[in-house]
This record gives structure tokens, sequence and C-alpha cells, in this order.
């Protein structure tokens, strides 16, 4: 064959339904992410012709083998795959990395490649920074790197903390108890931690102590011990708030920062990420994961309105304010 075709085989008639969809869904949006390139089925024999044959070849074999691991295909999944075969990644190695299954059995797995490197950054640092936009699982991921530690019985309890920065760190009018107060702002946190034990764990492990949920605030002075911590939203505290949750780490402790430099909300705009990464990266154990909107996982739109803005505050884009 020219190098301008090419053929794959299928190994297996029980694969074809999954690779192509339902009433060839699949096929259709590979063909519409490919339009040079004509794509002919026989059986389990798809022959390929045309200017991007090399990338789609690279494109079935490895979804045949996201197949074979007992990934499930859906339409999401096969776009995200598109975008890292045209990146000349490796979606068969990204899209297998598996953080723990939940408490419905569901298996938690980084879903593009930066979430592949954040995920590992956790796992291999004693503090890791995940910075990125809305959307990039964050939060979510760090939640479930938290809960595996905790079940592995790496650390003794989880530690979930973000600055309250609507109320000012005060927030002795709102009603309720301490839990009541900071609900609203750590309620990203919960959700996570419910999607990862169930609402009946998460209560469980609220009473037992063995995840603690507190205003950033009321970090000073402490010292955390064979604890995994996770700051969210870090955009939004000032570099001496995030000086002393830094110096809260303990023995046996691993941390985990989030937050999208985008989002400062803090007052006067002193964020404590600012030039962190310069202070803090030549240091052994300190990690740096920059997320981008590649790494989006919700709905595409979001990734299409974290493009704009990006492209709005380039200069001379109509989000400059030079």
């Amino acid at each position: 064959m020219s190098e301008t075709a090419a053929r794959v085989k299928v190994p297996g008639n029980h694969l074809m339904t999954d690779l192509l969809g339902t009433a060839d869904e699949h096929l259709r949006v590979i063909e519409d992410a490919f339009p040079d390139t004509a794509i002919t089925v026989r059986g389990t024999d798809v022959s390929l012709s045309g200017g991007d044959t090399s990338t789609v070849a690279q494109l079935f074999a490895e979804l045949v083998r996201l197949l074979e691991s007992g990934h499930d295909l859906s339409t999401p999944v096969l776009e995200r795959t598109i975008d890292m075969v045209r990146s000349d990644e490796r979606p068969s190695e990204v899209l297998t990395t598996e953080v723990m299954r939940t408490s419905r059995g569901s298996r938690v797995r980084a879903k593009t490649a930066g979430q592949k490197r954040y995920i590992e950054a956790i796992a291999r640092n004693t503090v890791t920074f995940g910075v990125g936009p809305a959307g990039t699982g964050k939060s979510w991921l760090a939640v479930a790197m938290a809960v595996q530690a905790l079940q592995a019985e790496e650390v003794e309890r989880i530690v979930l903390t973000r600055p309250a920065v609507e109320a000012g760190e005060r927030l002795g009018y709102l009603p309720g108890d301490l839990m009541a107060k900071v609900d609203p702002y750590l309620r990203p946190l919960y959700d996570a931690l419910h999607d990862m034990v169930g609402p009946e764990g998460a209560q469980r492990h609220l009473e037992r102590g063995t995840v603690e949920v507190a205003p950033l605030a009321f970090m000073r002075g402490r010292t955390l011990n064979s604890s995994f911590i996770i700051l969210d939203e870090a955009q939004n505290t000032t570099p001496e708030q995030m000086k002393m949750f830094l110096t809260r780490i303990g023995f046996g402790s691993k941390a985990v920062v989030t937050g999208d430099t985008t989002q400062v909300d803090v007052a006067g705009g002193r964020s404590g990420l600012d030039r962190l990464e310069a202070i803090l990266g030549d240091i052994d154990g300190v990690g740096f994961v920059h997320l981008g909107a590649r790494d989006v996982v919700r709905h595409r739109i979001v990734q299409d309105i974290v493009d704009a803005y990006a492209r709005a505050e380039e200069p001379g884009g109509p989000g400059d304010r030079r």
C-alpha cells in the first residue's frame, strides 16, 4: 500500500459494536474529525486512505487498546482520544491510569494527559500545586487521591480547607455551628467526597474525624501530621496565608494546593499563588502542574469559553487592559 493507505485489523467481532458505536455513531465522529481520510469497514477490517491515514490508523489502534482494557468508549471519551492522538499522545496509557474505585464501583481515572501528570505529581511529591481553569478536575482528583491514601492507610485523616473570601474569613454572623458556617465555601470538596465514598460514607468520616473541614483561618498555629491536606481555591489566599498554610505540614503528610490564577477575588489582588513557582520550584518534593483548556472535562463549551477568555487577555485582544 502507499503511504496514504493503511488497514487496521480489529481482533474480534465483539469489539466492533463498541468501536463503531450504535448506528455507527462513533464512526461518523471520526469521519467528521478527519474529512480528508476515507474509512471503509468490512467485517473486522478497517481500510483507510487519504491525507490523515497514519493519524487515523493510530487512532483506531488506540481505541482498540482502550476497549481491550475494559474502558467504556463514550462520545466524550472518543473526542478526547482524537485530541490526544492529534497531539501525539497515547490515550491507551493516559485514560487507563486508575486512582481508585468509588463506593458505587465506578473507576476514577485520568481523562487527559494533563490530569495524568497531575495524579503522578501528587503521588510523587509532598506538596503539589495544581493550577488551571475551571473544569480541569483539580479538586476532584485531589480528593480522589486523598481518599485512596486514607483507604491505603498511608495517612490517618483528610483535611479540607479553603479561604472564605466572601466573608473575609469572619464567619461568625452566619447561622449554625462551624460546619454550617463553612459549608457553602467547602461544598465543591464535599461534592467530590460524596462522589468517592457516598453521602453516608462521607458522614461517617466526618463524625469519626477522619475527614476534617475548616476555613483557612483555622489552620493557624496547627501542625498537621499523617494527614492529606487539600487547600482549594488557593488563588484567593494572600501571600501571608499561603506561607502560613505551607508551614502547617507535619511528618507523614501530603498537601495538594489547587487554584485558578484567572479568578482572583482576594482583596487587593495579591494572590498567594503569584510568583510561587519561582519561589518554591527548586525545592525537592514540591511539584507544579499547569492544566489548560485541553484538560477541561466538563461540557465542550467550557473548553471553548476558557480558550475565548485566554485569547481576550492576549495583547491587543478585547480583554487587554493596558
